[in-house]
């Protein structure tokens, strides 16, 4: 899959549209609007988005209703956003064929993160996954492994997913839910200290490499090289 990538924002709300393209362009995301289920459906005869990020609540046709027409002629990735955060929600949009269910308001940054998991997930068999590179630190992250000074570093599957996810978004600050939503899985039962015993155990293992991992006061994590 060759960039631009092409996401097709799909709400009724022409600030929530504009907010977000806005954040999608600068990650230099190409992107297509519609205002409902049903300007969507007529969208897709003229584009061909790699991702859809649908708004739940919505006159005409309601996010649900198109994601379920959608699921019918493509397998197009789907993430929902909606301002109702009921466990019945969630489940509806991901037994429909969602991908993907943020509860507004969000931050930028966690909507970012989101969309490059799932489109590596949609597209990742017919794209080599990227290595992620930083000062003395590589990630080979098809072959799961982690060199440091070029030699290998042990780490388990929650540290590797936490040092993914902070390399591969660079000066961004995440908040330790957000970690562990990314991380632990939406139904986690963890808690904000269990992120700061891997951010803890990871600056060890990473040595003088550590301080890439940098705390944000009252916030969360960020890495800055």
């Amino acid at each position: 899959m060759k960039k631009p990538i092409t996401i097709l924002i799909i709400d009724d709300e022409p600030q929530m549209r504009k907010l977000i393209r806005t954040f999608l362009e600068k990650d230099g995301y190409q992107v297509e609007e519609a205002t409902d289920g049903l300007h969507a459906m007529s969208r897709l005869q003229e584009v061909e988005p790699h991702l859809c990020i649908v708004d739940v609540m919505m006159p005409y046709m309601d996010g649900f209703t198109f994601a379920a027409k959608l699921k019918q002629i493509s397998d197009i990735p789907i993430i929902f956003l909606s301002a109702r955060g009921e466990e019945w929600d969630k489940v509806q949009g991901l037994k429909i064929g969602g991908d993907d269910y943020i509860v507004k308001p969000f931050l930028p940054s966690e909507l970012l993160a989101r969309i490059e998991s799932v489109l590596r997930r949609t597209y990742r068999r017919s794209e080599k996954m990227e290595q992620l590179h930083a000062g003395p630190l590589i990630i080979d992250m098809e072959a799961h492994t982690v060199m440091l000074h070029e030699e290998p570093i042990s780490l388990t599957l929650k540290e590797f997913g936490v040092l993914q996810v902070l390399m591969k978004h660079k000066g961004r600050v995440f908040t330790r839910e957000q970690l562990l939503h990314l991380v632990w899985g939406q139904d986690h039962q963890s808690t904000d200290r269990t992120v700061d015993t891997h951010i803890k155990t990871l600056r060890i293992k990473l040595g003088d490499a550590g301080k890439l991992i940098e705390t944000v006061w009252g916030i969360g994590y960020k890495f800055e090289v």
